[in-house]
């Protein structure tokens, strides 16, 4: 038997099983698409008195075309930004008190970060985490790189409001 003619037939029958066993999907099916759930962040900032505080806050979203013809996507209100740095900090970094140096939003990237504010309230920070950081007029507030890991966040300074 020609070898030339066995792999085509080979080839042949095996793309037609693949096929066979593919599943159909129409493309026409909608994709049902809802708007993502509020984001959860932690708001640091300065009360009248000048002492520093936590405060539980969310972002909403709705649909919003935002890169037609790509389906709708779910989009929160636009904050005005000035500039991204990635930043890091070796484990075991401390800053002792230290107000924010200015308005900004911090994601931490990976590592674990522990804040402390003047009320007393100590919380931990890891991968994922959103935090507004406001406390710019007052003692402001206790950082350390907590783990065994370097911990990197990007830092966003946001236009004053």
């Amino acid at each position: 038997m020609n070898m030339r003619f066995l792999h085509s037939a080979v080839h042949t029958a095996l793309a037609a099983l693949c096929l066979s066993a593919a599943p159909l999907v129409a493309a026409e099916d909608p994709v049902s698409i809802a708007v993502a759930e509020p984001l959860e962040y932690v708001r640091i900032y300065c009360d009248s008195d000048g002492e520093s505080h936590f405060a539980d806050e969310v972002l909403p979203f709705a649909l919003v075309d935002f890169a037609p013809p790509a389906p709708p996507i779910s989009v929160s209100t636009a904050l005005a930004a000035e500039s991204v740095s990635i930043i890091s900090s070796p484990a075991g970094w401390y800053g002792d008190w230290h107000p924010a140096p200015r308005r900004q939003l911090l994601f931490v990237l990976s590592g674990q970060l522990e804040v402390e504010v003047t009320d007393g309230e100590v919380r931990r920070f890891t991968s994922g985490s959103a935090i507004l950081v406001e406390d710019t007029a007052c003692k402001g507030h206790i950082s350390r790189v907590v783990g065994k890991n370097r911990g990197f966040m990007a830092a966003i300074p946001l236009s004053t409001e």
